[in-house]
């Protein structure tokens, strides 16, 4: 009887195996979609940043340059034109999945540069929420200044019609959105742009369909 039920066991082991490893077979055909989410979440947002620094070149440059209000970066000229082209060029090669490997590296290289240039005086956070597992004394300290604010509009504004579209928070601006993006590019440096969904997947086939004719 124990027997029986070991070799029950070990058949019914063997199928839910067996189900498994074929269902991820059957993914395989659509691993492309994480690749493909990925790029056209970032593509966009890169797209946007590297053209507004682009439309207002001179403006990037005095950013980067100027010490007391902006990052006071060596050789701001060079840089400001490597950061807005990264984003741009980068961010046009992600929504067509053309060297995304390539363009992941010097995008990455910006959000590094972003994040400690930047984001690090501020913390983690990129909205001041207290109750969060990262909340340092400047993100508890808003939340008494978050809540002056809500009084004085309470009081003084139409409230119910300002919160209508969703509460007033306080911008943190910490490094928690540049390492997001760092992560996703991490993601993409070794995924590559996805199966089918890539012009980058097309190109590695024709050349490989050229190498064996």
């Amino acid at each position: 009887m124990a027997e029986f039920a070991s070799a029950k066991t070990e058949t019914v082991a063997k199928r839910l195996t067996a189900g498994y490893e074929r269902g991820l077979s059957a993914l395989k055909h659509f691993d492309g979609l994480g690749p493909l989410a990925l790029r056209l979440y970032l593509g966009p947002i890169f797209v946007l940043a590297g053209w507004k620094k682009l439309t207002d070149i001179d403006s990037t440059i005095q950013w980067f340059a100027n010490p007391d209000w902006g990052l006071g970066l060596p050789m701001p000229e060079l840089l400001a034109w490597l950061a807005s082209l990264s984003e741009f060029v980068g961010g046009l090669a992600l929504l067509l999945g053309l060297g995304v490997r390539f363009f992941s590296v010097p995008l990455m290289v910006t959000m590094i540069v972003a994040a400690v240039t930047v984001h690090w005086p501020y913390g983690w956070q990129a909205i001041a929420d207290p109750s969060w597992l990262y909340a340092n004394e400047r993100v508890n300290e808003s939340a008494v200044r978050l809540a002056r604010a809500k009084e004085i509009l309470q009081e003084y504004g139409n409230y119910a019609w300002l919160t209508a579209r969703g509460n007033f928070v306080i911008l943190n601006n910490g490094i928690e959105f540049s390492i997001t993006y760092f992560v996703m590019l991490l993601a993409l440096l070794f995924t590559g742009g996805g199966r089918y969904v890539s012009a980058d997947y097309w190109i590695a086939r024709r050349l490989r369909a050229g190498r064996t004719s």
